[in-house]
């Protein structure tokens, strides 16, 4: 637990249920009963709405050009990056 205080830390953020937290962090292959499939689900819906948003206020670009911008921010390449940002 205390690598999620730290992470809490970096983030800026105090997470409500740390349970919670580390289940969104836990990948299945860690096949210790937590799964966070389902919450990646949503924090990639949520993520996408973010940097949509984002890049609409942003820029004057037509949908296709918004689209393609916005899966080069949001995939697992750019996230991992940021991860790895963080520590």
């Amino acid at each position: 637990m205390q690598n999620l205080e730290k992470l809490q830390e970096k983030l800026g953020y105090k997470f409500k249920n740390l349970t919670h937290l580390k289940i969104a962090l836990t990948h299945k292959s860690a096949k210790n009963g937590h799964n966070n499939e389902r919450l990646e689900f949503l924090g990639d819906a949520v993520m996408d709405l973010i940097v949509g948003e984002y890049l609409f206020k942003k820029f004057s670009s037509d949908e296709g050009d918004l689209s393609k911008l916005r899966a080069a921010l949001v995939n697992e390449s750019s996230f991992s990056k940021f991860a790895k940002f963080l520590g």
